[in-house]
């Protein structure tokens, strides 16, 4: 990223997987995705397109599904944010995670932060959906290696372990 000397630098707070974080001495350009890896140090969503095609930056930020490379972070300060690193539960996988792997979702892993993420979205909205809905929640991801079938298989998994009333 480059830096623009000719620009004030700024500090505001975010708030990020529940917790206020200070963002001091940044330029008011620099992404959420940015911000989020290189001065919080939270590596988990991933940059590969920056463009908000591919998802692999997906983060949830006022319960809503976002490409982090998209946004602004400096105006995200009144917004909660929730990044794949939030998603486990004391160093455990959470579910979704687990069952991407059980499935066999997870090759390079380069999309899979992005993935989960908006896997979890989809399923604290909607417990139990249907095949077309997955695929619609998902449209924003893009997976060059799996196939895309272990991942949707895997979004099934957990939505029945779920409904079950234990992990998937």
């Amino acid at each position: 990223m480059t830096r623009h000397s000719d620009s004030a630098n700024e500090s505001y707070r975010l708030n990020v997987n529940g917790s206020d974080r200070e963002v001091t001495d940044a330029w008011v350009g620099e992404s959420l995705l940015y911000v989020l890896r290189e001065r919080l140090g939270l590596p988990g969503a991933k940059g590969a397109c920056e463009q908000g095609e591919c998802g692999s930056c997906t983060v949830i930020m006022d319960d809503r599904a976002v490409c982090s490379c998209l946004v602004l972070a400096a105006s995200a300060t009144e917004s909660r944010i929730l990044t794949v690193e939030s998603l486990g539960d004391d160093g455990r996988l959470s579910d979704v995670q687990q069952a991407f792997l059980d499935a066999g979702g997870v090759q390079c892993g380069f999309c899979t932060p992005g993935f989960i993420v908006a896997v979890h979205h989809l399923l604290d909205r909607k417990p139990q959906p249907d095949d077309e809905e997955i695929k619609e929640a998902l449209s924003g991801n893009i997976c060059r290696c799996t196939g895309y079938g272990r991942i949707l298989e895997a979004v099934k998994v957990v939505a029945r372990g779920r409904t079950h009333g234990g992990a998937a």
